[in-house]
């Protein structure tokens, strides 16, 4: 038997890999599994290019709870490690930097690099446990090797009589961390790191029907049937799917494949997504994984970071941001790359070179597939348009090259549920919207119900109205508006429509200087002036004789603040809501109230008919709208 010390001489390196090592202390089952797993796998790469003249056979891993003994023990049937590479590996390569990382890391050691920098992930078992085990046999024809530490420098190295092939670590639970002696907790974190290894990880056994025993259905002899149970058989219970989708090539999948694989992820989900992107990249940084588009709303408050991030099918982490563009971060699925840089626990990124290549490649991949789904299916896409377009649209927002390729797939739609790309939508209302100084001017509706007169009234001059509702709206317009040439978004309640696309026609007023001046004059003095502005229009009589507006400079900059960014530094967010109401001197209420004889009635008509304007507006509430009712009722009598 060898004793000895791990080539570190500061005596407190196992105190501080409890404390510090990692934020969480149960991924040290995560590590030690991901150990058992590179064992595996190494062996299985050199049997394959015939450097290990042994069989591979079919090698699982198996974790087991001893609660009476307060053990855990994790065994593969790998590679295994001889005397001397246990001495090598675990003893001297894993501290061979330990004064260093003392130095560097003993008051900030906590989330910063220790793995990548001195190889510790199995000794984050000492978070856990007061002594550790290992028992190894190697493949080369060598006696087996038992390593035994306490958690001081000192080990113990001795010959084993174990015979099979592989490693057995054996974790003494520590009192502080009996609950990774449960069940319970043990098949939690398999499920939540493991689920995906690629490598079958054995917990426990379970009892199934045997699938070579078919029941017997017998008769007595009264000719009653009877028909015996299912024989039962114990088989291993294997928690992990090792062979996901995402390490499929797309052409060995089918939509029941993909369908299936989002309920293995989400078992909890009971819509189906609308449809996925198969990620598939070796060059110049390998990448695999399938995104999937659920069903959106306009709730911009949606759950995020439902993602996962692997780590060549070890989970990571559900916190993607870095790596998926922020606008993505509302899809779901599976991202898995050797190639993206991670700290000690593994769970935060470094920001560098490779992660802005990846993220830009998950953007030119979803536009890709958008197209192509636009293309192939356009009458699916424009179906399924209202549950994806918050996503596409915060794209075109926050990621400039998704938006140049938007192009080819965004969509407007109209109050009439027609859909347009932005080219035909310009093709189709050059002609009409355009205004006397050549300007397109795109009309667009929030609300189809509360806009509903403007619309009408937009129509009746057979111009296209879109319906744009989704919250970031007015930060999309203003995007467009500052990348397209020459357009300008106006919604249609912004002004009277012959004010939002004015033509060179202009109409005659029936009003002479003195009768305009008067009426402006009696209006001001009735209508409030901190929440109106007045202003007098001479337009058809058929038009509607007061109608109220909102500004679109000042609305939109209230919207974008409201959804962050925007108007800020505008004030906005401390102005009162302010109005426009034009006046049509054409109509024949405002002849009536100019030739109305007496002071009183003149103010009835102008306040019934700017009541009526803000009523159509939603604008009439509370008390307001009780004297509003009140009054109309004493008139009609």
């Amino acid at each position: 038997m060898t004793k000895g010390n791990i080539n570190v001489s500061v005596e407190n390196i196992f105190p501080l890999i409890k404390k510090f090592l990692y934020s969480d202390h149960e991924i040290f089952l995560r590590e030690l599994i991901s150990n058992a797993t590179d064992a595996t796998l190494k062996l299985k790469h050199l049997t394959n290019v015939g450097d290990a003249k042994v069989e591979y056979g079919n090698p699982k891993i198996e974790v087991k709870v001893d609660k009476e003994g307060k053990k855990l023990h994790i065994i593969d049937q790998g590679l295994g490690m001889t005397a001397e590479e246990v001495e090598k590996y675990i003893n001297q390569v894993a501290f061979s930097g330990a004064e260093e990382f003392l130095d560097k890391y003993k008051d900030s050691a906590k989330d910063s690099g220790i793995i990548g920098h001195f190889g510790l992930g199995f000794y984050s078992a000492f978070m856990v446990a007061e002594k550790v085990e290992i028992i190894t046999k190697s493949f080369k024809d060598e006696p087996a090797a038992h390593w035994t530490c306490d958690g001081s420098p000192e080990f113990t190295l001795e010959a084993s009589d174990k015979t099979e092939r592989g490693t057995e670590i054996i974790l003494h639970i520590a009192e502080d961390s009996t609950e990774f002696l449960e069940d319970s907790r043990i098949s939690e974190l398999l499920l939540k790191y493991n689920k995906f290894m690629p490598v079958p990880i054995k917990f426990g056994t379970k009892e199934v029907n045997d699938p070579e025993h078919e029941p017997q259905t017998t008769k007595d002899e009264e000719g009653k049937e009877t028909t015996e149970p299912h024989r039962q058989i114990t088989v291993d219970n294997i928690i992990n799917n090792p062979n996901p989708a995402w390490t499929k090539q797309p052409t060995e999948l089918k939509d029941e494949d993909y369908t299936g694989f989002y309920r293995e992820l989400y078992p909890m989900q009971f819509e189906e997504p609308l449809f996925n992107i198969h990620l598939n990249v070796d060059y110049p940084f390998n990448l695999t994984g399938i995104l999937y588009f659920p069903k959106m709303s306009n709730d911009m408050q949606i759950q995020k970071d439902k993602i996962q991030l692997y780590q060549n099918q070890v989970f990571v982490t559900d916190n993607v941001e870095g790596i998926v563009p922020e606008f993505l971060t509302m899809l779901r699925g599976v991202i898995d790359s050797p190639d993206i840089p991670l700290n000690v626990s593994r769970s935060y990124l470094q920001a560098d070179g490779a992660v802005k290549k990846i993220s830009s490649y998950i953007t030119r991949k979803v536009a890709d597939k958008l197209k192509s789904l636009f293309n192939n299916n356009r009458e699916d896409f424009e179906a399924k348009w209202n549950d994806i377009k918050i996503v596409i649209e915060y794209g075109m927002l926050s990621e400039e090259k998704f938006f140049e390729k938007a192009d080819a797939f965004a969509l407007y739609p109209t109050v009439d549920g027609k859909y347009y790309t932005y080219d035909e939508l310009f093709n189709k209302i050059k002609a009409k919207q355009t205004d006397k100084d050549d300007k397109l001017v795109i009309l667009y509706a929030s609300d189809k119900d509360a806009q509903h007169s403007y619309i009408e009234s937009a129509k009746a001059k057979d111009y296209e109205v879109l319906l744009l509702d989704s919250p970031i709206v007015s930060h999309l317009i203003q995007k467009l508006e500052s990348s397209k040439e020459n357009i300008t978004f106006a919604r249609v309640d912004g002004d009277h429509i012959n004010n939002l696309i004015k033509k060179d026609e202009t109409t005659i007023s029936k009003l002479d200087e003195d009768q305009t001046k008067a009426l402006d004059e009696l209006l001001k003095e009735v209508i409030p002036s901190e929440k109106f502005m007045v202003q007098l229009e001479a337009m058809d009589s058929n038009e509607s004789p007061f109608t109220i507006t909102q500004p679109e400079f000042m609305r939109r900059m209230k919207e974008m603040q409201a959804t962050g960014g925007g108007g800020g530094m505008f004030g906005m967010g401390n102005m009162p809501e302010m109005y426009n109401l034009v006046v049509n001197t054409n109509s024949e209420l405002v002849s009536e109230i100019i030739g109305t004889k007496t002071k009183k009635k003149q103010e009835r008509l102008i306040n019934q008919s700017l009541d009526l304007a803000r009523l159509s507006q939603g604008l009439l509430k509370g008390e307001e709208l009780t004297n509003f009712i009140k009054r109309s009722y004493e008139m009609i009598k």
